[in-house]
């Protein structure tokens, strides 16, 4: 009977801190969310992963469009880490959600992104 109580406390204490593990590195953490998305990084030479921008879209086109996020790819810093800094600099940034001010629904709930039209082929 002893063993069995052990055993359920130390179950009950893995799962509490590998939730709370999980969560942490969706939302806190920029070098786990450039490893969670880096599945969809692609070069020139590869092709764009399902719902991301293809290599060599045109920046403010309608295929610079992250499906995943529903912003930008362009400005997507969720899938591209980098452009952190530069939303920073210019004091576009949400510190408590981890994301560009411009891009948070949590703090902007009528905030909406539309994605530009796709052109008309020529």
């Amino acid at each position: 009977m002893k063993n069995t109580t052990l055993i359920t406390i130390a179950m009950t204490l893995f799962l509490f801190v590998g939730c709370d593990k999980a969560e942490q590195g969706a939302t806190t953490s920029e070098p786990a969310a450039q490893a969670n998305h880096d599945d969809h990084a692609h070069g020139a030479d590869e092709p764009a992963a399902v719902g991301h921008a293809a290599a060599g879209f045109e920046p403010g086109s309608h295929e610079d469009w992250c499906e995943e996020h529903q912003v930008p790819e362009s400005m997507c810093t969720r899938c591209n880490p980098t452009l952190v800094a530069g939303f920073k600099a210019t004091g576009d940034w949400c510190d408590e959600h981890k994301m560009p001010e411009s891009q948070c629904l949590a703090c902007n709930p009528d905030l909406k992104i539309d994605r530009p039209d796709k052109k008309a082929a020529q």
